[in-house]
């Protein structure tokens, strides 16, 4: 689950609970929202946390490059 996905469930679990004021049978949309909201945030910071170790597992190094000038022989 990628942080996208994580935040896109914390928003249709906030508008379920907070938002939604209909009733469906035999199933409470607050407490669907809550999971969902639960799940996204769960979510978003496993995904962060794989991000931030995946940045420090292999640093960026600099490559350096050099140019050698290929000259013909001189004095020929």
């Amino acid at each position: 689950m990628g942080i996208g996905v994580s935040l896109f469930l914390l928003a249709v679990g906030a508008v379920l609970t907070f938002a939604v004021h209909s009733t469906v049978p035999h199933t409470s949309l607050d407490t669907v929202g809550v999971i969902l909201m639960v799940a996204g945030a769960i979510g978003l910071c496993i995904s962060i946390i794989i991000a931030a170790t995946r940045g420090l597992a292999s640093p960026r190094t600099k490559e350096h490059i050099v140019e050698r000038d290929h000259h013909p022989a001189r004095g020929m």
